[in-house]
């Protein structure tokens, strides 16, 4: 295990790296041929200002994943949980299995389960916001790259960005024909295939078509009376459906369909996994065996559909572009809560606990209008107007409780958001950019919630308020190789609501959360761009914080505000490429969080376990504890060498590490529902061959088989849930 003391010897050394190596009269030697681009590491395009531009010349924290990064992330049947770990400030965790993935970056997410909760992390995909949290989970295939934005991101990508934004731009259709095919097998019956093809229609009609189909069989033996219920399995499939007209050199459109259904396994929560007054899995815990009595083998669907228009029209000095969404899902998830059976085990359980989720109607439409300025002037700006409307019924039942009666608990959610904004960058010299920018945001939310425990009749909710979000940053080009920058800015997450009364009685709504963060940070190329660093300082003022309190005796489910949140730390990435067929890439980020309200408590566990905060009235106070699911050590290290062994062909193998810190999974601390930190690693070997037409690979994931717990349920037991197993497969591939 890694230690502070080896890990913050790490992140000196980075800092020294960063500021030594990199000093301008250093980098002022690799000026011409970093220009020239000759061998060294490849620029990297992004997207993350709505325009083309270097990831260079972004004054932000900002991590692009492609190539084989992407390649070997998404192995294995792999969903979002894939990218914890592997990005600076990055978590994923989920407690619904592959749907309803729960992002933080730099310590701010949000740890609600319910299927209308709101994150301050936004997921982008094709330049349209994935809200609800079930979209979240959309699979990740023929996709050129993901970018990872830190930081309040609200000028430009608008409402619940405080955190920052993970943004998927998948291929485009661009008039050449070609295309993938790739298949595999792996552990636990798994199975892979997923294909592309793209072509021209004509002169001015291109396409795309890409489809994901993956599965598992279960794996999981039942023990407990639904024996003939295993789990484990699933089956996924999804499909990305382009066409792209260019009827003349000003206008552009690109239409995009897409969908996916899944029908497979909740997520696996396991009984009295945990001993009391220890951290970690104990001998109740082995990962191809659980006892349920419940759960009817904790089975999922989702069926989601959506259109997205993207039509852009070039009038010489500006471009005018229009992005209109639509989506629509259907979800239900069930589940064994308890993780075992009441009365048999393992350990004590005092009550059985099933209930389910779902979604019965979902609508989400979005449109934004945007003038943007062309041409490389001193001068470059973009204005713009974006509407949201989603409509969203959900259900939660609990089949049995208790109370041994089965409950339904009804919530109808509307929301509407409309927002203007703007940005302005002026370059008052060849080396120095200076960026201001302003969004204007009007939100609203109406929740009816029936039903429940107590029966109770509607309740109606509204939330609304109105913002400004706003960002200042300078960047200035130290030389050709170095670019240096300053960021700051204010984020905004609006008012929310919370209407789950399947146990209890109360909607509780939680105002809206404003976040102040400032950054500074270097960026650059060295040794004719064999070298390439990110460094950065960051800290963040969250004001009126928006948590959810989970759990407890009485199994809730609110919404609450802390006065103020703190959270500070840096984020350093390092790729170095000695030789064209050997390559190293690492990043380091440390995130220091503390919730600053000496008055707030929440409900202590109804588990045995043992909290290490001071009790008043049996809640705990949780003054000066991290956020939930906020380590403060992210690191990740990989590993590529390539041999060419003649007619284009040329053997390859990498290896990737990832490490997460201790981790508290509430907001109240206690010893068992949280983790030490924990490495795990990947391997991918194989093939190319005749100029990289075909691919034949052989990859492992987790391949330490670490056996680590990602959340629990504080409730009833000391139940828990974990990472996934480990994992090994072959594939093919086949370029055409």
């Amino acid at each position: 295990m890694i230690s502070k003391r080896h890990l913050a010897m790490a992140s000196v050394s980075a800092v020294a790296f960063s500021t030594l190596a990199f000093a301008p009269g250093f980098a002022a030697a690799q000026t011409a041929a970093a220009a020239e681009e000759p061998t060294g590491i490849e620029t990297v395009i992004v997207t993350a200002r709505k325009r083309e531009e270097s990831s260079q010349d972004v004054p932000a924290s900002l991590t692009t994943v492609r190539g084989d990064a992407l390649t070997t992330l998404t192995s294995g049947g792999a969903d979002m949980n894939a990218f914890s770990g592997r990005v600076p400030s990055l978590v994923v965790e989920s407690s619904f299995g592959r749907t309803f993935p729960r992002f933080y970056l730099r310590g701010l997410g949000n740890s609600d389960f319910d299927l209308n909760a709101s994150q301050p992390v936004s997921l982008i995909y094709d330049e349209v916001v994935f809200e609800n949290p079930v979209l979240k989970g959309f699979p990740v295939f023929d996709v050129e790259r993901i970018e990872v934005l830190r930081g309040p991101q609200g000028t430009l990508f608008g409402r619940n960005t405080p955190a920052g934004i993970v943004k998927f731009d998948s291929v485009k259709p661009n008039g050449k024909s070609g295309g993938y095919l790739k298949g595999g097998f792996r552990s636990f019956g798994g199975r892979d295939a997923e294909g592309a093809l793209g072509g021209a229609l004509s002169d001015t009609v291109s396409f795309r078509v890409s489809a994901l189909l993956t599965g598992q069989d279960d794996w999981i033996t039942n023990t407990g009376p639904l024996a003939e219920k295993n789990l484990g399995g699933f089956d996924d499939r999804a499909i990305r459906g382009q066409l792209r007209i260019q009827p003349s050199d000003q206008l552009d459109i690109l239409l995009n369909a897409h969908a996916r259904k899944l029908e497979g396994t909740s997520q696996i929560f396991r009984a009295n996994v945990i001993t009391k007054g220890k951290r970690g899995l104990n001998s109740n815990f082995v990962a191809d065996r659980v006892s349920y009595d419940q759960g009817e083998g904790n089975n999922q669907e989702l069926e989601s559909k959506g259109l997205t228009a993207r039509i852009a029209y070039d009038f010489g000095n500006v471009t005018l572009t229009s992005v209109t969404g639509y989506e629509t899902l259907s979800f239900y998830g069930r589940g064994d809560i308890d993780g075992g059976v009441a009365g048999v085990g393992p350990g004590f359980i005092p009550f059985s606990s099933d209930t389910a989720d779902g979604v019965d109607d979902h609508k989400q439409v979005t449109q934004e209008l945007r003038l943007s300025s062309n041409g490389d002037g001193a001068l470059s700006w973009q204005v713009g107007a974006y509407v949201f409307q989603e409509e969203l019924s959900i259900f939660s039942l609990g089949f049995f409780s208790p109370t041994g009666i089965f409950t339904d608990a009804r919530q109808k959610q509307d929301t509407d958001s409309w927002a203007l904004f703007g940005s302005l960058t002026y370059k008052p010299s060849d080396r120095l950019a200076l960026t201001a920018g302003l969004r204007y945001s009007d939100d609203s939310k109406d929740l009816v919630a029936r039903g429940g425990i107590a029966n109770i009749a509607p309740v109606r909710k509204s939330v609304s308020d109105e913002a400004v979000s706003w960002d200042l940053s300078a960047t200035y080009e130290a030389t050709e190789s170095v670019n240096v920058y300053a960021r700051a800015a204010r984020g905004y997450r609006a008012p929310s609501i919370q209407g789950r009364i399947l146990f209890g009685t109360a909607v509780t709504t939680a105002k809206s959360e404003f976040v102040t963060s400032f950054e500074a940070g270097v960026k650059a190329f060295a040794l004719d761009r064999k070298i390439r660093a990110d460094f950065n300082v960051f800290a963040m003022n969250i004001e009126d914080q928006q948590f959810t309190a989970i759990g407890g005796a009485g199994n809730f489910n609110q919404l609450l505000n802390a006065k103020e949140g703190k959270a500070s730390g840096f984020e350093a990435e390092l790729q170095w490429l000695p030789t064209q067929n050997l390559s190293f890439a690492g990043s380091l980020s440390y995130n220091k969080t503390e919730i600053n309200d000496p008055a707030l408590t929440v409900g202590a566990c109804g588990a045995p376990c043992t909290i290490q905060n001071p009790l008043v009235g049996g809640n705990a106070k949780i003054d000066g504890n991290p956020f939930p699911n906020a380590p403060e050590w992210i690191a990740n290290v990989s590993a590529k060498y390539s041999k060419p062994f003649g007619n284009g062909h040329e053997f390859f193998a990498l290896t990737d590490w990832a490490y997460k810190g201790e981790t508290y999974f509430t907001l109240y601390k206690s010893i068992e529902f949280s983790e030490d930190g924990y490495w795990e690693g990947g391997l991918r070997t194989g093939v190319t061959l005749f100029d990289n037409k075909y691919e034949i690979a052989a990859y492992g994931r987790n391949i330490t088989n670490e056996e680590r717990l990602v959340g629990g349920i504080d409730f009833n037991n000391l139940t828990g849930f974990t990472n996934a197993p480990r994992i090994w497969g072959v594939e093919a591939k086949v370029n055409f």
